[in-house]
């Protein structure tokens, strides 16, 4: 009887220990279908070693603010050469994609993520086309006083919903969906939903004409574009680099 006992609470115990494990590694409710999807589709824009897939838009040199640390795209302003005009974009166009990066900034610094970008002799940075996602330290950059330029918003058109950044110097991911088959745009940082929008027709003309960019010609006028990496004058990273085209 005692040996039956012994073995009965035994395997109470490996039964709720094994339940306990698998309830503490469950996804929590936070989690989206972002995280829960695996790499099938995915192409890599970033291989961690070389800017292979990548350019100075309007040029083919890749100039020294931009260098790979650590498997990182680390854009670092030591000098007032091109200042300002130091952006990375792809080789290629995109136009209904899932892209994800992560990203990490230094002290009171800026940066954005652009998309749609055409490159042309007729515009000189990528933003005069591009809309952005913003990068930002939202605790000490002075941008941080305007909700739509605060980190994940669609600059200076959608604000984010939920503060969900990471303190200075630790890595965010930041998923960016462009789908103008249904009009739908939506940001993800840190796994969580913060941003959605629609991406053309009078609702996106609506943002636009409310935005800054209301009198820019050409500003996200052009479905097919590139991907961009903004040089704002601060330090910033970027790695894991990723899209598939939906």
């Amino acid at each position: 009887m005692k040996k039956v006992i012994i073995v009965l609470v035994a395997f109470g115990i490996g039964f709720f220990g094994f339940k306990f494990f698998f309830e503490k590694v469950k996804p929590t409710e936070e989690s989206t279908e972002v995280s829960k999807e695996n790499d099938e589709n995915w192409i890599s824009l970033f291989d961690g070693k070389t800017f292979n897939g990548w350019h100075n838009y309007r040029s083919k040199e890749i100039l020294n603010q931009w260098q790979i640390v650590d498997g990182a795209m680390v854009f670092n302003p030591d000098s007032l050469v091109n200042a300002g005009l130091n952006n990375l974009v792809t080789d290629k166009e995109y136009t209904n994609f899932k892209l994800s990066i992560d990203w990490k900034i230094s002290e009171g610094g800026n940066s954005g993520i652009f998309w749609g970008v055409h490159e042309s002799d007729e515009f000189s940075v990528p933003y005069q086309t591009g809309p952005e996602i913003q990068v930002l330290d939202d605790l000490k950059h002075s941008d941080r006083a305007d909700l739509t330029h605060r980190s994940g918003s669609l600059y200076d058109m959608v604000a984010p919903s939920k503060d969900v950044v990471k303190k200075v110097g630790e890595w965010n991911t930041c998923v960016l969906e462009i789908n103008h088959k249904i009009n739908k745009g939506k940001v993800w940082l840190n796994n969580v939903e913060i941003v959605n929008f629609p991406v053309n027709g009078e609702g996106w003309d609506e943002m636009v004409s409310n935005s800054k960019f209301k009198n820019w010609e050409g500003f996200g006028k052009f479905k097919k574009g590139k991907i961009g990496l903004q040089d704002h004058g601060n330090i910033v990273s970027f790695k894991n680099i990723k899209i598939k085209e939906i």
